[in-house]
């Protein structure tokens, strides 16, 4: 029997709406909007949320605290930024959200692509620097958590007599780190220090060709990955309605529009990872299928993953055992908007792939009851 997928859902803290590059229905990212979609994810049985990080999201270690004691079971999967602060503070921090979501705390690992926003927050490093960086801030995080004290002289990082204090991490050794990187210099970082490593969705063969070389590079270290897959789903009753909304989603777009778009991506990245997803479609609305069912046209005018598994449930159920069959154990997944798709996917996928289980079903308490009598 084949093993249940983890899905993930996505917490939109830039905004979120029903279109593409217009503010044609465009949803602000407020606490109160950000909340009923956690919430719903946790009540639909979503293992966890990714939230996002960049100069147009709100910070998400701060709407994580916000938002993790109004939920129950759900994971929160925030970015940790080597270079954004200590590995002491970080070491502390980590500790004290996993307290705070009793041990429901996942880190990603993001050390950055876009040179100008670094610029912009300090950092000036270029791209396997800022990865060798990041190995040495991991080492002491890790060492923190696991020992509680280090000393550490690296050739970015030092510390001296650096001592957790009395709080640790409800999760042991430390909140699981989860990472995405492309470039060898990343795919390294992930083989020596993370749990989980993470792809773009991209054709099945690309998969392959880059989870065989990051397991290789941590077998090399004695070390095994979990593997995990962030992707959009556009997920219908029938083919045919999944891809009318694939194309309702760009349906404000022109060509004039596209264009800019891409060109922005592409002088704003050093990121093998986003130039790897800009090269799928090449900014064409005529390339947009680039595998059976694997349409890139959210990579038109959106930054980061640019892809989505369009179909029916069965239809995006197959794709996904597909990537499941080279090792992803993990689904992140998300669909505009946000809110109303975690319903559609939770209710019309869940049931295919045999994963979550809402905690309330519709109905049960009082359709399906029978009718109470009044008392004579």
């Amino acid at each position: 029997m084949t093993e249940p997928l983890n899905l993930f859902w996505f917490l939109p803290t830039s905004g979120d709406g029903a279109y593409l590059g217009t503010d044609k229905g465009h949803r602000p990212a407020d606490i109160g909007y950000l909340r009923d979609i956690a919430q719903a994810a946790d009540r639909l049985g979503f293992g966890g949320a990714l939230l996002p990080t960049g100069n147009n999201c709100l910070d998400g270690w701060m709407v994580g605290s916000a938002l993790a004691p109004q939920t129950r079971t759900l994971k929160f999967l925030l970015a940790l930024r080597p270079g954004y602060l200590t590995p002491n503070l970080a070491a502390r921090q980590s500790a004290a959200l996993d307290r705070i979501s009793e041990g429901r705390l996942l880190l990603n690992i993001v050390t950055g692509g876009q040179p100008k926003e670094l610029a912009g927050d300090g950092i000036f490093l270029d791209h396997d620097q800022r990865y060798a960086a990041t190995d040495e801030f991991l080492h002491i995080w890790r060492r923190l958590l696991r020992d509680g004290a280090v000393d550490f002289v690296g050739d970015y990082l030092r510390a001296k007599d650096a001592s957790l204090g009395y709080f640790d991490s409800v999760q042991k050794p430390h909140p699981p780190l989860w990472f995405g990187g492309s470039s060898p210099a990343g795919i390294e970082v992930a083989a020596a220090h993370v749990d989980t490593y993470l792809t773009w969705g991209e054709p099945p063969a690309q998969v392959k060709e880059k989870l065989d070389t990051a397991r290789a590079a941590a077998a090399r270290r004695g070390r095994k990955l979990d593997f995990g897959l962030r992707v959009h789903l556009i997920v219908r009753e029938t083919d045919e309605e999944a891809w009318e909304a694939a194309n309702r989603l760009i349906s404000h777009l022109s060509d004039e529009t596209i264009a800019a778009a891409q060109a922005r991506l592409r002088a704003d990245t050093d990121s093998i990872g986003q130039l790897r997803q800009l090269a799928l479609h090449g900014g064409r609305r005529d390339q947009l299928e680039i595998s059976p069912n694997l349409w890139a046209g959210v990579g038109l005018v959106r930054h980061g993953v640019g892809t989505a598994l369009v179909g029916s449930p069965q239809t995006v159920a197959a794709r996904l055992r597909e990537y499941q069959a080279l090792g992803v154990r993990t689904i992140i997944a998300s669909g505009y908007p946000h809110l109303e798709e975690a319903y559609r996917v939770a209710e019309l996928l869940f049931p295919v792939l045999g994963v979550g289980q809402r905690t309330h079903a519709p109905g049960r308490d009082f359709r399906a009851a029978e009718p109470r009598l009044a008392a004579a």
